[in-house]
């Protein structure tokens, strides 16, 4: 099994390398007669798409989206939608030192064990020009949930940076978008220039933390056990290259509660029941209760740097290596719209799925 697919009616196949002449996605199982256009999922690829600020990797990618299938006279017909993204900017050449050798905290040496042979060009599938394929696949999911569930919202965001995290005393949602960190808090925003200014010029990189919470999530979507909404979130997420960590609700930290700080507390509103707290995320026993799903997922270094490393090559040979290229000292930034790519594609799915087996019958309360 190739395992290049995500999603159970809504499916994602992605193709392509960061080196390779173009990269895309194919989309199985979009409802027919959504309006759709390659400007209705541009924005979201201008969002994450390299050389944006200096805190980005300098490689200079237009990211322009090509419908190919699926969608006649502006409007989805229902069959596999086709999307491609050309490169244009590759530089090979960069890599040609490492053609043998295995860069550390790389997939390299993991790559060469598993199948005996790489694209050591940027890493082919392992690189994050992957992930672009996948924002483009969260613009069709977006553009289907603006029809079919337009109280839906997703919105992404860095919590953390290194050490540095956000005050949410100080969170404004109107900052993220005005700062290269999609980052809600500006005095964090200021001091992670910094911070990154200085880790730039050491030759040295950092993880990051983002959150992703959607909002407007209907009641009752998952399935107990093997089809949880959370289980296929932090999947999803996992999945994101160089994401070492996923976690829901207060994820770790609810180890640290006790059962009576832990429990999110109901009472009768004039709407229904209304939860006095959410360390869940919005989900329990895998199902959706109508609260914001909160997903928070790690970022690990960018393993690409400038600093030498000590490794081996491909002969059994030791040595120090030099990662030269273009490369993001936070790849941390460039996650936050593929995070809410991620949050669209399986909120969803499993919307779809809802409505196959329960047709959207609810309990009722009260």
């Amino acid at each position: 099994m190739s395992l290049n697919t995500f999603g159970h009616l809504f499916r994602v196949t992605t193709w392509g390398e960061s080196h390779g002449p173009a990269l895309g996605c194919t989309v199985d199982g979009c409802p027919p007669g959504v309006r759709l256009t390659e400007g209705d999922i541009q924005p979201w690829l201008d969002l994450r798409k390299p050389g944006t600020s200096k805190y980005t990797t300098q490689r200079r990618e237009a990211d322009e989206v090509k419908i190919l299938s699926g969608v006649f006279d502006g409007v989805t017909t229902g069959t596999p939608i086709q999307l491609m993204i050309e490169n244009t900017d590759q530089r090979s050449k960069d890599y040609g030192e490492i053609a043998h050798a295995f860069r550390p905290g790389h997939a390299d040496i993991a790559y060469h064990l598993k199948y005996g042979l790489r694209d050591y060009r940027g890493g082919g599938r392992s690189s994050a020009r992957e992930t672009a394929a996948r924002v483009a696949a969260g613009g069709v999911a977006r553009a289907v949930l603006d029809m079919i569930a337009p109280e839906v919202t997703i919105t992404g965001y860095m919590v953390q940076m290194g050490e540095k995290k956000i005050d949410r005393l100080r969170f404004d949602a109107g900052q993220i978008r005005e700062n290269p960190f999609f980052c809600p808090d500006i005095v964090a925003a200021q001091d992670w220039a910094v911070y990154l200014d200085d880790l730039r010029r050491s030759h040295n990189s950092v993880g990051a933390v983002i959150e992703v919470v959607a909002e407007g999530v209907p009641p009752g979507l998952g399935a107990p056990l093997y089809g949880k909404l959370d289980s296929d979130l932090a999947s999803a997420m996992m999945s994101i290259n160089a994401v070492k960590g996923v976690e829901i609700g207060d994820g770790m930290a609810s180890a640290a509660l006790t059962g009576v700080e832990n429990a999110d507390e109901m009472r009768m509103g004039q709407d229904g029941v209304e939860f006095l707290s959410n360390h869940a995320g919005g989900i329990l026993g895998g199902i959706s209760t109508g609260q914001p799903v909160v997903c928070r997922f790690a970022v690990k270094p960018t393993s690409s740097i400038l600093t030498p490393r000590r490794t081996v090559n491909e002969f059994g040979q030791e040595l120090d290596l030099v990662t030269k290229g273009r490369h993001d000292p936070c790849v941390g930034i460039r996650a936050v719209p593929v995070g809410e790519a991620m949050m669209a594609c399986v909120i969803l799915d499993h919307i779809l799925l809802d409505r196959g087996q329960t047709a959207g019958r609810r309990g009722r309360i009260g």
